[in-house]
């Protein structure tokens, strides 16, 4: 749903517009953040002259080149972020801070954003500046992240349980893959913010007494990596399982028909002999040939299967 929101001191509380012409017509100096969600480009035009800034294109906003995603000019800092979705689809956020005032331009409806509103609401002095509010919404995000790191733990530990010989399957092969395609997504997400807060830290545009904040966000993001890095371990472990577990399948099945044709060796062969049609075999008119040949074919087997059973083959 299109919608534009902005947000503005007055009386000491954090209050919210909807209307582009309230923004024309009270001090711009009062205005906090400004967030454009799904807008039209006409909206987007008449904000980009109103506060003489530049909103990128989506193709712009998703480059992967950190010269595309970070940038700095004179009066202006732009910073561009994919932030994943519940189903793991990204939304790309892009952030234009100037004269402290922050304007955010996304497609999605993001929970992080909801809940950074909540925390403005709760406590409005600890938001001067749209700078503060762009950390908070960084440090909502990776905290976000960090709840989908763990859900997604949660689930290789419950597939890791169930994980067994009789259930290896190709749909267990198909569930460890999906797994490893999420939690590449989760790691370029959270490496994508770890790029982004390092390089803030380095920035004039971000007030001195925010810097304690971005290091902190910087060390959980760290966590974070190391924390992906033992679930893709995991994973791994668990598809050389799973591979082990089909191996010992195959072992099994080849073995079984191994023993077969070995038992039914001898029989094959003593049946095989007498099915000549030489004319000087002695046992075609022995009375017992019959019962001999059968004898001949069945002790080998009954030999063979205890055999087998001893040395626990069977």
């Amino acid at each position: 749903m299109a919608e534009v929101k902005l947000f503005y001191h007055k009386d000491g509380i954090v209050r919210l517009s909807r209307s582009l012409d309230f923004l024309k017509s009270n001090p711009i100096g009062n205005f906090l953040w400004i967030d454009l969600n799904d807008v039209d480009e006409e909206v987007e035009n008449e904000l980009e002259d109103f506060l003489k800034i530049y909103i990128q294109e989506e193709e712009e906003m998703i480059e992967i080149e950190m010269s595309s995603r970070y940038i700095e000019t004179n009066d202006t800092l732009v910073v561009n972020s994919n932030f994943l979705l519940s189903n793991f689809e990204t939304d790309p956020v892009s952030f234009i801070l100037k004269n402290n005032i922050l304007v955010t331009v996304r497609s999605q409806e993001l929970i992080s954003f909801h809940e950074t509103v909540k925390k403005i609401s709760a406590n409005p002095r600890n938001y001067p500046t749209g700078a503060h509010v762009l950390v908070a919404l960084l440090e909502t995000r990776v905290e976000f992240d960090a709840d989908m790191i763990e859900n997604m733990t949660q689930k290789i530990t419950q597939l890791s349980n169930t994980l067994t010989l009789q259930e290896a399957d190709e749909e267990l092969l198909s569930e460890i893959k999906n797994l490893q395609e999420k939690t590449m997504m989760l790691r370029e997400n959270i490496i994508d913010k770890q790029r982004t807060v390092s390089s803030m830290l380095r920035s004039e545009f971000i007030p001195a007494e925010l810097q304690p904040k971005l290091t902190i966000i910087i060390k959980d993001i760290n966590s974070l990596v190391e924390h992906i890095k033992f679930s893709f371990d995991r994973l791994d472990y668990l598809q050389d399982t799973f591979l082990g577990y089909v191996n010992i399948e195959q072992n099994k099945i080849i073995k079984i028909f191994t023993i077969f044709n070995v038992i039914f060796l001898p029989p094959t062969l003593v049946a095989s002999i007498y099915g000549m049609n030489f004319t000087n075999m002695p046992e075609y008119e022995w009375v017992l040939g019959y019962p001999f040949s059968i004898a001949l074919m069945v002790l080998p087997v009954v030999g063979l299967l205890i055999f087998f059973k001893k040395k626990k083959w069977l």
